[in-house]
């Protein structure tokens, strides 16, 4: 068995590697500008039709009034059904993108956009990955018909294809009727289309896919980072109680955390810092391919190059995050804290991650309510403890595997809080 050692050797002699899949190449003495990713990967694209001096504002707005109810709601299922945590936090993290993303809240039950909203972020999550297509690594497959070996993935891409427009309208629409009804709640696309002066046809088109952009930004990576928490809960016993001492000295147990109790819980927000350094939700980010020929500390990046940031090295670098494997907030305080994982774990520069704000508030407010009201242990079933083990499913958002551990109220009066009404 390889130790953690030769695992983390292994990993860094990918942190950066280019596939290389062109006819010719051309090498040029001169280095390109930074190129632009990919025109036809919309779901990364820029949200220019979002003004960024106003969205952490905005959306910090916002995370008061609907993140706060939906972790709310989490608490309640959790302690209804605490063995379908998967579930649970599936759905919140959905509710929480589309209500704000929106205005659309989800029915109880099976919803339908909830649904369609799954199948389409699974298929980006699949059809995103490297390997799991030879087309993305051999481009020319893309002139393979359909019916021949190695062309079946045109079938497969028709069908997301398919389900990704219909995400991208179907809510889209449906903000636009509530308009005319005028009972359209505040949200991102309101909100884009009563500022629109003119509606053209690509000012709608930028519209339609910076609101999916936003949603598949969030959800996808919101989930995972939860069921890390209660993951390294179940592993960190320890970590988890100086987290609900600090909690219960701010914030007492008669209430639970908010929002604006962040900036006094600085225990609680290192362990939000190091869920997303430890569980690293998009390990190799977004691939991009370069336009141009570039050189970059004297190396060759040719034009269509497919660049793969290995973004899980660069949080699990022992030289940078020593014994990188642990989980310990404490690494983030003090007077010298290694360095901040959000600064890489949503993307780089113009292409960074468009739902990076929402999601940070969900997993901060996701874990502090939890930690204020549950305790979260090893599972025991027919008289054997389940330890779970650490391993992430492969795909450009990677999932952990089912978490089993126990959870429940912390105490009478915990559980009176969670059963409290909902704000």
């Amino acid at each position: 068995m390889l130790t953690s050692e030769a695992l983390l050797n292994a990993a860094a002699l990918a942190l950066a590697f280019v596939l290389v899949h062109i006819s010719w190449n051309k090498f040029s003495n001169k280095a390109a500008p930074l190129p632009p990713g990919p025109r036809k990967l919309p779901l990364i694209g820029n949200l220019f039709d979002i003004p960024r001096e106003r969205e952490w504002f905005t959306f910090t707005e916002w995370a008061a009034k609907w993140v706060e109810t939906e972790t709310h709601k989490l608490l309640k299922r959790l302690l209804a059904q605490p063995d379908l945590l998967d579930r649970h936090v599936r759905r919140m993290a959905a509710s929480i993108l589309i209500r704000i993303t929106y205005g659309y809240e989800l029915q109880e039950g099976q919803d339908p956009l909830l649904s369609l909203a799954e199948d389409a972020t699974n298929a980006l999550a699949l059809s995103t990955a490297p390997t799991v297509f030879m087309v993305n690594i051999i481009p020319a497959l893309r002139y393979v018909p359909a019916w021949l070996p190695g062309g079946g993935y045109k079938k497969i891409g028709a069908k997301w294809a398919q389900t990704l427009d219909e995400l991208v309208s179907r809510p889209y629409e449906w903000v636009k009727e509530q308009m005319k009804l005028g009972t359209a709640n505040a949200s991102v696309i309101s909100r884009l289309l009563s500022e629109t002066e003119e509606l053209t046809p690509e000012r709608e088109h930028h519209i339609k896919w910076s609101a999916a952009s936003l949603y598949g930004g969030g959800a996808d990576t919101t989930m995972p980072s939860i069921i890390a928490l209660f993951l390294a809960m179940t592993l960190y016993p320890d970590v988890m109680r100086k987290a609900q001492e600090e909690i219960d000295a701010v914030v007492g147990q008669d209430r639970l955390p908010i929002f604006s109790d962040r900036e006094n819980l600085p225990y609680t927000n290192a362990l939000v810092l190091e869920i997303a350094r430890w569980h690293t939700a998009a390990p190799t980010a977004v691939h991009h391919c370069s336009m141009e020929d570039d050189i970059h500390n004297g190396y060759l990046i040719p034009k269509g190059a497919m660049i793969i940031p290995n973004i899980w090295y660069m949080l699990h670098d022992p030289k940078v995050y020593p014994d990188p494997l642990e989980f310990r907030p404490e690494r983030f305080l003090g007077p010298n804290p290694e360095p901040d994982p959000y600064t890489v774990c949503f993307g780089f520069r113009r292409r960074i991650c468009p739902g990076r704000v929402l999601a940070d508030a969900s997993v901060f407010l996701s874990c502090a309510t939890s930690l204020a009201v549950f305790n979260i242990t090893k599972l025991t079933e027919n008289g054997e403890t389940i330890t779970p083990i650490h391993e992430q499913l492969t795909g450009s958002i990677s999932q952990l595997k089912p978490c089993k551990c126990a959870i429940k109220p912390r105490s009478p009066q915990a559980r009176a809080l969670i059963e409290s009404e909902i704000c």
